[in-house]
């Protein structure tokens, strides 16, 4: 969407997605969540598949929580996101021999049978969460259709999850890259922020996206016309010596970290940007305090995906306090 009908539809959900709503919402569920998981991590033994076991989980849970949808539904979601996203590689969410489309149609299909439910119960029964503010939007005096509710509802629950996952993991696996930059973050936990930044920029989990020129214009030599098909590629961009000095280096301290495009930019800038950064923050804040030591433990595997992904392997050896 552009224009208008952009907006319009961005308009449902942008004061849900605002800071000072946000740290009222789940600022303080957070920091608990966090703990939760890091726990969790306790049950393993020293020893667990940090994508796998851990960080599919965490955002997972935070973003199905806001939608409405019962703990007890979550590894249903996680499948279906996973479907999305992952159509390529058979690991994740791929069928092997099935054409990826098919099984991203199929996934969205059932998505949106799933939410149909939840939409008609928060009609019914409104709350504060973000469920309740989709269910119950007009656009002109007008209810949301079903087509739009439910894209509304996947777009959140697939975007919302699987981006936050890899930079939970892909973060991770940069600090263990770079012991020197984990110390640092123990020794002073005021530079998460900055950090949490410079793993997104690192990890970039949107490779791409699709947009079209709104109108003329010469980008270096190019010259581009009013309705060409453009590759937006975050992964090049994240990587641009004009822009980040030393940009194959991960570097916690880097000055510009923010300046990285991962959540896009203009009218199409990602409305849960804040609410990712909340979710890393607050993951990092509980795990590097307690973490005495960890290390890779083989090499970790990306997905096979040229739209969303990240690691989808990461085995680790560690020691975590309490």
């Amino acid at each position: 969407m552009d224009g208008a009908e952009h907006r319009s539809y961005r308009q449902v959900t942008n004061d849900w997605f605002k800071p000072t709503n946000l740290r009222k919402e789940v600022g303080a569920k957070l920091p608990v969540l966090a703990k939760r998981f890091v726990d969790r991590m306790l049950d393993y033994d020293g020893q667990c598949d940090f994508v796998r076991d851990i960080a599919l989980y965490y955002p997972l849970h935070v973003i199905l929580s806001i939608l409405g949808v019962p703990e007890t539904d979550e590894p249903r979601m996680l499948a279906l996101t996973q479907k999305i996203f992952g159509g390529e590689d058979p690991d994740v969410g791929g069928v092997e021999g099935e054409d990826p489309v098919d099984i991203f149609m199929q996934a969205l299909q059932e998505m949106a049978l799933y939410f149909h439910g939840i939409t008609m119960d928060r009609r019914a029964h409104p709350t504060t969460d973000i469920a309740s503010t989709i269910s119950n939007a007009t656009i002109d005096g007008q209810p949301l259709g079903e087509l739009e509710t439910a894209g509304y509802y996947s777009i959140i629950a697939t975007a919302g999850h699987d981006t936050t996952s890899s930079s939970v993991a892909g973060g991770l696996e940069a600090l263990i890259r770079n012991p020197e930059q984990m110390q640092a973050l123990k020794d002073d936990p005021g530079k998460i922020p900055n950090a949490v930044n410079e793993m997104i920029r690192w990890v970039t989990p949107v490779r791409h996206f699709m947009r079209q020129a709104q109108g003329d214009y010469r980008l270096g030599d190019v010259d581009l016309k009013a309705g060409d098909w453009l590759m937006m590629s975050y992964l090049s961009a994240n990587r641009d010596e004009t822009v980040f000095r030393d940009p194959m280096r991960f570097d916690i301290a880097r000055a510009n970290a923010d300046e990285h495009l991962a959540f896009g930019i203009g009218v199409h800038f990602c409305l849960g940007a804040h609410l990712a950064r909340m979710e890393l923050e607050a993951f990092f804040r509980e795990l590097l305090p307690r973490l005495e030591s960890i290390e890779l433990d083989g090499e970790a595997e990306s997905m096979q995906t040229t739209f969303v992904g990240g690691p989808k392997r990461m085995a680790v050896r560690y020691r975590l306090r309490r």
